[in-house]
């Protein structure tokens, strides 16, 4: 089936929700399943999956993030394309919906996304793509990063009466599981950092006869002639099992380790 303007909806049936408690139960177990992985894009996904089952009217979703310090937006996770690049129109354009909910207030909405003269050099390329409603909320302010849920509907006025309360409750949950889930990721990927740089250090005791606290401060060393981080100095020893260059000096010399005063 086709919407008036010619253009299908996205795949899958629009959710139609009984009551509060039905919709906290299926909140609840929504969130648990989210809490219960520790993959951070397995996580994301999950999330648009999630919101496109549980928002009222939503027929897509992705999810926008930022990293203050770099000012760049990225899309981590889509329903489909056509989520995909009516963010990346956004991005191009340097309006839109999702990125008023990023940097100027948490939720934001419109019935029309064309016809809003709040966006106006943003209107034909959501137009191109079909989407005319539109749902962003912010997921979370965690340090120096945000995120938004992007939701959108292919009919005007497509989100039903209780869309935003359903979507700020479920960016609620959301928000809780993903950090949870990059707090993982993070721990791992220090635990293979830890790892990487004990296989080096070990690498290099073994082949110059060093205590392991001069092995460690020898890969310091190469790291700071370098201007390179550690891990990546360690992990560069490990694979070709050889020291790196260290400016002004031979393969496989040993930088003194700076003496403690």
């Amino acid at each position: 089936m086709r919407d008036d303007d010619g253009v299908a909806p996205a795949a899958g049936p629009v959710t139609q929700r009984a009551g509060g408690a039905d919709l906290a139960r299926e909140l609840a177990e929504l969130a648990r399943d989210l809490e219960g992985s520790d993959d951070l894009e397995a996580t994301l996904r999950a999330v648009v999956d999630g919101a496109v089952g549980a928002v009222p009217g939503a027929e897509r979703a992705s999810i926008s993030m930022v990293t203050r310090r770099r000012r760049t937006v990225t899309t981590r996770a889509a329903s489909d394309d056509v989520a995909r690049r009516l963010d990346a129109a956004q991005y191009e354009t340097g309006e839109g919906p999702c990125l008023d909910a990023l940097f100027e207030q948490p939720v934001v909405e419109t019935a029309d996304v064309g016809a809003d003269d709040r966006w106006p050099v943003l209107a034909a390329a959501a137009r191109g793509l079909g989407v005319r409603a539109m749902l962003c909320v912010r997921l979370w302010v965690h340090g120096d990063d945000l995120g938004a849920l992007n939701l959108s509907s292919t009919r005007q006025g497509g989100f039903e009466a209780d869309a935003l309360q359903v979507a700020e409750l479920f960016a609620t949950h959301a928000a809780v599981a993903l950090v949870g889930a990059e707090r993982e990721q993070q721990l791992r990927e220090a635990l293979a950092r830890r790892d990487v740089i004990g296989q080096a250090m070990g690498i290099v005791m073994e082949r110059f006869g060093l205590a392991p606290d001069r092995a460690f401060g020898v890969l310091v060393r190469l790291s700071q002639h370098a201007n390179r981080r550690l891990h990546e100095i360690a992990a560069e020893v490990v694979e070709t099992r050889t020291l790196p260059r260290p400016e002004g000096g031979a393969v496989g010399t040993v930088p003194r380790p700076s003496s403690a005063p």
